[in-house]
């Protein structure tokens, strides 16, 4: 098969440190409504790239890749764009988290190979999950914050209720790991800021709206990840200790369009990175 030539396109570049994307970006839907006609499904990657501004991976989360295939990714798309990544479940549903270093320090170690497209290590424990506060305590603070001489930055996903309070944000403010604002009403949601950065997950688009979201939601969520990137706090998000504050500094921002009617999330990342 002869090599197709690149594509010829401009990709959007961070607003304000603000990276807005997709999950994923293999998806069949998406070959009817995001794709171009004859795109071969090799090159998907190339075209996503160079269309929203960041990846959240979950495929890691079923199983890790190998160092080559990081390396490859990392290879097929625009400088500037990043990957976040999903850490693999055999971690996070682990019976003892206290025996997982070294499964955290290879699945860290592989993900080196994306060079500086990695962006930051999501780390999700479903509801139910068994593990107790002091457990995660333990955990988050094992963390590696620095491998290779490459700094990490870590986000916690925890759906467990149970766990879920302002104990929760003061762990991960100490330990300076982000925590997962979900716009979805299946899981916690939560606007508390417990990093130098925020991770934001938008769960709610809808079929019927050709960009996933409305328009005027679409505004506000430009206005919110502005808030966040200045250093402020959306006022109309919830938050589980309203009484901190976090330092007004600029933050970098990660949204990413997420599950919901997935067929309209490319739509809605790339009408929000025109907002921006």
């Amino acid at each position: 098969m002869p090599a197709q030539p690149p594509l010829d396109i401009t990709p959007p570049t961070p607003t304000r440190g603000i990276r807005v994307g997709i999950g994923g970006w293999v998806y069949a839907p998406w070959r009817d409504n995001f794709y171009p006609q004859g795109l071969v499904q090799r090159r998907e990657l190339e075209y996503a790239s160079r269309r929203v501004t960041a990846i959240e991976v979950n495929g890691t989360h079923y199983r890790a890749q190998t160092r080559a295939t990081y390396a490859k990714w990392a290879a097929e798309t625009p400088a500037g764009f990043v990957f976040s990544l999903k850490a693999p479940m055999r971690i996070t549903q682990a019976r003892d988290l206290a025996r997982v270093g070294p499964q955290v320090e290879d699945f860290a170690g592989g993900v080196l190979a994306l060079g500086d497209r990695l962006g930051p290590l999501v780390w999700q424990f479903d509801a139910g999950a068994a593990v107790t506060r002091d457990a995660l305590k333990a955990f988050v603070a094992a963390l590696p914050r620095v491998l290779d001489g490459r700094l990490l930055r870590h986000v916690l996903d925890v759906r467990e209720p149970g766990l879920v309070d302002a104990r929760y944000v003061a762990l991960a403010r100490a330990q300076g790991v982000a925590t997962v604002f979900t716009d979805s009403p299946e899981h916690p949601s939560f606007a508390d800021v417990t990093a130098d950065f925020v991770y934001a997950r938008l769960m709610r688009a809808r079929s019927a709206v050709k960009t996933g979201y409305p328009p005027v939601e679409l505004d506000a969520w430009a206005g919110r990840l502005h808030a966040w990137a200045a250093g402020g706090q959306p006022g109309d998000l919830p938050l589980l200790d309203p009484s901190h504050a976090p330092p007004t500094q600029p933050r970098e921002v990660f949204a990413f369009f997420i599950a919901a009617d997935k067929e309209r999330n490319p739509a809605a990342a790339m009408a929000l990175i025109d907002r921006l």
